[in-house]
C-alpha cells in the first residue's frame, strides 16, 4: 500500500486538479448530451470526428461532395498533417481499418519501417547504454508510411478524384488557419522544436510567440502537398520530395536513403476479429498490439460478471485492471512485426488461455506484477491522433496515425515543411533493458532493417447483427488500448450513451510499472478500496482522447473526446 505521503488523493494539489477535472468533464458531458456542439453531432448522411476542427470540416466537405468514408478519412488525415503538427503527419505512419457496408473488411498497415542501414545496437553508446538518438534528431526517424497508406486506401476504396481529397489540406497549408489557444501554447512551449532551426522558424516564428487567432501558413508544406495531389505517392517516395528528403538526411547524418523510400510499401492485412456478448469486434492485427489486447481483455472479462457492481466501482475497476495487467505482461514478450517474427496471436486469444488468465485473477486482491510472466510492454509517446468517418451507406473507416512523440523527432525537413517521426524508439533499443522511457522491451521487437516497430494503436469497428454499430480509436501510447476498451465496456456492459461513455473517467494498468493510473473523477472511497486490495493507485491527467461514431436509432452520432479540442462534423 502507498505511504500516506504518496497517497495522491490526500494531496491538496492533487485534490484541486481532481476537482477541476471532475467539473470540466461534467460540464463537457452536460454540453454533449444537451445540444449539438462541436464535440457532439447527429446526422443521417455521414459523420467525421477528428482531434481538430479544420480536419473534421475537411472530411465533412468531402462527404457532402459525394465522397465515401474512406475519401473523408484520407482528406481529414491530410488536413491533420497541416493543422495538428504535434501528431498529424505525412512524415510518420499508422493504420487504417475499413469495413464496407457490404461486409468487406481490410486493415491497411502504413507503419514506419527501419531504414536499410539500421542495426540492432545502433542506438547504444560506447558504454553500452542507450543514447538519445532514437528519440531526438535525424537518426530517430523511420521510413514514413502515411502517404503510401493513404494512397493505397484511396485507390482501393475511394470514389472522388485523388486531387479532390487532397485539396482541403493544400488550401489549409497555403492560406493558413487560425490557431486556437491550446495550439498556440503547444507550439510556443515545445523545447524540442526550438532545438532545430527549420522547426523553430516555421512553428515558433523564430521565437516570436503565437497568440490565439494568429494564422499559421506553411507554404513549403503546401508545395509538397500540391505535388502529392498531382503525382500521388510517387512524388514522396521517388520524385522531387523523395530526392530532397534523402539529400537532407545525408547532409544531417540521418539514415533514410532514396532506396529506402523507393522500397517502402503499405501492406494490407486481415483485421483481428472476435465476439463479445453478441457484438463482433474488428480491430488491429500486429504489428499493432491493440487488437490482440482488446480482444484478450474482453475475452477474460466475459463470464466474470465484473460489471454487476457498476461503472466506476472498485470491483469493476479491479477486474479490468487485472485483465490489462496480464495482457501487458505478455505484450512485450510475444508481439512484434509479423513479417519478421512468428507471433502467437491465436494462442493469446485461445479460449483455454483466456480461461487460465481469468482463473488467475483473485477477485479480492491485486496480483503483484513481478509475479507474472517476464517481459514488458513498451509504449509510444502520447502524440498520436485518431479519426473516424462513416458515410450514409454504412461504410466505416477508423484511422490512427502518429509521429510517436509530440512533434516526432523535432526535425522539420528544410524546404519541405513537414516534421519527421521518432518511431525508431518504439523498437527495443536495448532488448531486456529499460529504454529511454524506463520500460523493458523484448527481443521480438528488436531493430532490423525493413522491420516495423510494435504499436498500441487500436482502430476498432464494432458490428451488431452484422451491421455497423460503432467505430472508434484513440491516441495515448499503451493507454490507447485501455481507452478504447473502456468506451466499449461503457457502451456494451454499462449501457451508456456514447457521449457519456467517452467522457466517463478512465483508468489504466500496463503491468510495469506496477501502478493503477486513474483520472480524476472517481470517488475517494473507491480509490481507498482499490488500495486496500493491493493496487498502487496513482492519479494522472487525461487518459486517451477517443474519437467515435455510433449508429443510434437510425442516426449517426459523432463524439469527440472532451479531453481534447476535437470536433465532430455530420449532416
Amino acid at each position: 500500500m502507498n505511504s500516506p505521503g504518496r497517497n495522491v488523493y490526500r494531496s491538496a494539489q492533487r485534490t484541486i486538479v481532481r476537482l477541476w477535472w471532475i467539473t470540466a468533464l461534467a460540464l463537457a458531458l452536460a454540453a454533449l448530451c444537451a445540444a449539438q456542439t462541436p464535440q457532439f453531432e447527429r446526422g443521417r448522411n455521414g459523420m467525421v470526428v477528428t482531434s481538430e476542427k479544420h480536419a473534421s470540416a475537411a472530411g465533412l466537405a468531402v462527404l457532402k461532395s459525394g465522397g465515401n468514408a474512406v475519401d473523408a478519412a484520407v482528406a481529414a488525415a491530410f488536413a491533420l498533417a497541416v493543422t495538428h503538427p504535434a501528431a498529424g503527419n505525412i512524415g510518420g505512419g499508422g493504420f487504417l481499418l475499413v469495413r464496407l457496408a457490404g461486409g468487406e473488411t481490410n486493415f491497411i498497415d502504413f507503419r514506419e519501417q527501419a531504414p536499410l542501414a539500421a542495426t540492432e545496437d545502433m542506438y547504444l553508446g560506447p558504454d553500452g547504454k542507450p543514447t538519445q538518438d532514437s528519440v531526438i534528431g535525424w537518426r530517430a526517424a523511420g521510413v514514413p508510411g502515411t502517404v503510401r497508406g493513404l494512397e493505397l486506401a484511396h485507390r482501393r476504396y475511394g470514389k472522388l478524384a485523388w486531387k479532390d481529397v487532397a485539396a482541403p489540406a493544400v488550401k489549409l497549408a497555403r492560406d493558413g488557419f487560425a490557431l486556437s489557444a491550446a495550439q498556440a501554447r503547444s507550439l510556443n512551449g515545445s523545447r524540442l522544436l526550438a532545438q532545430f532551426p527549420e522547426s523553430r522558424r516555421i512553428f515558433q516564428r523564430n521565437g516570436t510567440a503565437w497568440s490565439e487567432g494568429d494564422v499559421l501558413k506553411q507554404p513549403e508544406l503546401a508545395q509538397v502537398l500540391e505535388r502529392i495531389a498531382a503525382a500521388g505517392a510517387q512524388d514522396f517516395y521517388e520524385g522531387e520530395t523523395a530526392r530532397r528528403l534523402a539529400d537532407a538526411m545525408r547532409a544531417h547524418g540521418g539514415l533514410i536513403t532514396l532506396e529506402d523510400l523507393r522500397r517502402y510499401r503499405a501492406v494490407e492485412r486481415a483485421p483481428l476479429s472476435g465476439g463479445y456478448k453478441g457484438y463482433t469486434i474488428l480491430s488491429a492485427p500486429p504489428p499493432s498490439s491493440g487488437g490482440a489486447g482488446l480482444l484478450q481483455v474482453l475475452g477474460v472479462l466475459a463470464g466474470t460478471g465484473y460489471e454487476k457492481s457498476g461503472p466506476g466501482s472498485a470491483p469493476t475497476i479491479h477486474y479490468v485492471a487485472e485483465a490489462l495487467r496480464r495482457f501487458f505482461a505478455e505484450r512485450g514478450e510475444f508481439l512484434g512485426d509479423p513479417d519478421f517474427e512468428r507471433l502467437p496471436v491465436a494462442g493469446l486469444l485461445d479460449p483455454r488461455h483466456l480461461d487460465r488468465l481469468r482463473r488467475s485473477i483473485d477477485p479480492e486482491r491485486a496480483t503483484p506484477s513481478r509475479s507474472l510472466r517476464a517481459g514488458a510492454p513498451l509504449f509510444e509517446a502520447p502524440e498520436t491522433t485518431h479519426l473516424t468517418a462513416v458515410d450514409r451507406a454504412g461504410n466505416a473507416a477508423a484511422l490512427t496515425y502518429t509521429l510517436n512523440g509530440s512533434f516526432g523527432s523535432g526535425v522539420t525537413v528544410p524546404g519541405l515543411g513537414f516534421l519527421l517521426n521518432n518511431e525508431m524508439d518504439d523498437f527495443s533499443v536495448q532488448p531486456g533493458f529499460p529504454n529511454s522511457a524506463g520500460l523493458v522491451q523484448g527481443r521480438v521487437n528488436a531493430i532490423r532493417a525493413g522491420k516495423r516497430p510494435l504499436s498500441s494503436m487500436t482502430p476498432t469497428i464494432v458490428l451488431k447483427d452484422g451491421q455497423f454499430f460503432l467505430a472508434l480509436g484513440s491516441p495515448g501510447s499503451g493507454r490507447i488500448i485501455s481507452s478504447v476498451l473502456q468506451v466499449l465496456l461503457n457502451v456494451i456492459d454499462h449501457r451508456m450513451p456514447l457521449a457519456e461513455a467517452v467522457a466517463y473517467p478512465r483508468f489504466h494498468h500496463q503491468w510495469l510499472p506496477d501502478r493503477l493510473y486513474v483520472e480524476p473523477g472517481f470517488r475517494i472511497e473507491t480509490l481507498r478500496k482499490l488500495e486496500a486490495m493491493g493496487h498502487a493507485v496513482e492519479q494522472t491527467r487525461g487518459i486517451g482522447e477517443v474519437q467515435a461514431v455510433w449508429l443510434n436509432g437510425g442516426w449517426l452520432e459523432g463524439v469527440a473526446d472532451p479531453r481534447g479540442e476535437g470536433a465532430a462534423g455530420g449532416y
